[in-house]
């Protein structure tokens, strides 16, 4: 807006301006100064509706970033363009793998509409849970959810967050199989990995592609420790260098795992809704103690928790290791190449 006035005052100068106008030409009317009024306000206006565009740009940039990556991963990207430079760091971070047991069968039994609108709620639901704790998905191939967290955003907790969503996707994934099993449709378990230590992260790639990902043996760890659950029964397993991280740590202990490759074994826990105290979990964990003790008793301790609490796969499968002849909390897991 430009005022043309014969009131060429400072007083309505002034009020013109604070009411928005962009610039003022008092009368008599020089033509020259006029045609060149106009063309810096048209300038402005192009401008400033040029920095629109740009901002409606970036924001459908954002938005569709968003729908690849994770939202605070997406959200940092375009905040810090510095970080798309090629580059890494090494950082303490909790990384998280899921698998949907008996997924392959299933895929190829059903119709091909009916899988992707399964996989697409299903993994719609996982990954909502993960940018709900703070995590980032890092990739989902198939059924599988591999998330991590403490990057791109540091989270001094990301050892809590990254157990905090494992139980909530474990009620998650139980409540979408039973609503699915009763369609009719045999959707089985996902079962979880969890483990903490350090990795470098950043972009790695070249100059046509990148992807911002992490290295290190923590991640293998969190991998070897999902499949874990097929062997012991369980639906979550957790790293002790996870469980060290947090403070007041709700689980039992699975015991120590080993696995083809490494030098020592993996401790290994159970997470538990709560603080971990139900009747359940102290029964198991006084015949745990029996067994790491090397006790023959922890025959007699775990028969006697399943007559209690028959459900419980992980005190069955002890059970069931001790009448095989085996002692002690080691477990020798089977080579996941064979």
């Amino acid at each position: 807006m430009v005022i043309v006035s014969a009131y060429g005052d400072m007083k309505n100068i002034r009020t013109a301006m604070n009411r928005g106008a962009f610039d003022f030409v008092t009368k008599p009317i020089d033509f020259d100064d006029l045609a060149l009024t106009l063309a810096r306000t048209l300038a402005d206006l192009e401008a400033l509706r040029e920095a629109r565009r740009q901002r409606a740009e970036a924001e459908r940039a954002r938005g569709n970033l968003a729908r690849y990556f994770s939202p605070n991963l997406a959200s940092h990207l375009a905040d810090h363009p510095d970080v798309l430079e090629l580059g890494g760091e090494r950082r303490d971070l909790s990384f998280l793998f899921t698998d949907l047991a008996d997924f392959t069968p299933l895929a190829e039994a059903l119709d091909a509409q009916v899988i992707v609108q399964l996989m697409n709620a299903y993994i719609g639901g996982l990954s909502a849970i993960v940018f709900e704790h703070g995590g980032t998905v890092h990739t989902v191939v198939g059924d599988a959810v591999y998330a991590m967290f403490g990057a791109p955003l540091a989270q001094p907790d990301h050892a809590a967050r990254a157990v905090a969503c494992a139980l909530a996707i474990d009620a998650f994934a139980q409540a979408f199989a039973a609503e699915k099993n009763a369609q009719g449709i045999a959707v089985g378990a996902t079962r979880i990995g969890v483990n903490s230590g350090p990795a470098i992260v950043g972009n790695f790639g070249g100059e046509m592609f990148f992807h911002y990902t992490a290295y290190g043996d923590a991640i293998n760890t969190a991998a070897r420790l999902e499949r874990a659950n097929k062997t012991l029964g369980t639906r979550i397993c957790v790293g002790g260098d996870t469980a060290g991280r947090i403070p007041g740590f709700a689980g039992r202990p699975i015991g120590t795992l080993i696995v083809k490759g490494k030098d020592h074994g993996i401790d290994t826990y159970e997470p538990l809704n709560g603080d971990g105290r139900s009747r359940c979990a102290s029964s198991y964990r006084r015949a745990f103690e029996r067994l790491a003790a090397g006790d023959a008793a922890a025959v007699q301790a775990f028969a006697a928790h399943l007559g209690r609490y028959g459900s419980d796969a992980l005190a069955s499968f002890h059970l069931k290791r001790l009448l095989a002849g085996e002692t002690g909390a080691c477990i020798a897991l089977p080579d996941p190449a064979g």
